[in-house]
């Protein structure tokens, strides 16, 4: 047991550091794009499956409420929340829409389309970004393994250096609350 605990948090460690060698001028880029975006009407709609989805709902808790300092609340939207909506699209159309369709509904010109998935493969997040790309939204991935089709759909792009699963989440949560804090250090 000692030894997969050390390995574990060494394991996440050697992650982090390579994802902010890799990564530290786009983490820079994808809050400069928000607050540009909020600053002129905008929003972030963010989305994305399972532990990607609990992650979408807390960086849109983040923003709407907030993070480290007292601030206005800034606008976004976890497509990951209404059940209603994503059980009658994946009903009507197929899972794989249930994101784009939403992006369709709400999306405009100058929102940011924040996508996440570990695998940069998810269908669902691929066409969202596809959709919210269509429509003019700028798009922001936060993928591992490698970006998958999201890679080629982000207009910024974060990317941990990994493969696995928990070592990806365990650093997309780093990289957001870091993303987070850089927009409310603007606003507040």
């Amino acid at each position: 047991m000692s030894d997969l605990i050390t390995n574990n948090f060494e394991e996440s460690i050697a992650v982090k550091q390579k994802t902010l060698a890799a990564c530290k001028a786009d983490i820079e880029a994808a809050a400069q794009a928000i607050i540009f975006a909020i600053e002129d009407g905008g929003k972030m709609l963010l989305f994305g499956n399972g532990g990607s989805a609990a992650d979408a709902q807390h960086m849109a808790a983040e923003f709407i409420g907030r993070f480290l300092k007292e601030r206005r609340s800034l606008p976004a939207v976890a497509l990951t929340t209404n059940s209603s909506s994503l059980t009658c699209l994946g009903n009507d159309y197929g899972y794989d829409t249930v994101f784009a369709r939403q992006i369709e509904a709400l999306g405009k010109k100058g929102d940011i389309a924040f996508g996440i998935t570990t695998s940069g493969g998810s269908a669902n997040v691929v066409a969202a970004f596809k959709k919210a790309r269509s429509l003019g939204l700028k798009t922001i991935a936060l993928t591992g393994c490698g970006g998958g089709k999201c890679k080629d759909l982000a207009d910024i792009y974060l990317c941990v250096p990994s493969q696995e699963t928990p070592r990806i989440q365990e650093t997309h949560l780093l990289l957001y609350h870091t993303i987070c804090q850089l927009v409310e250090d603007h606003f507040a």
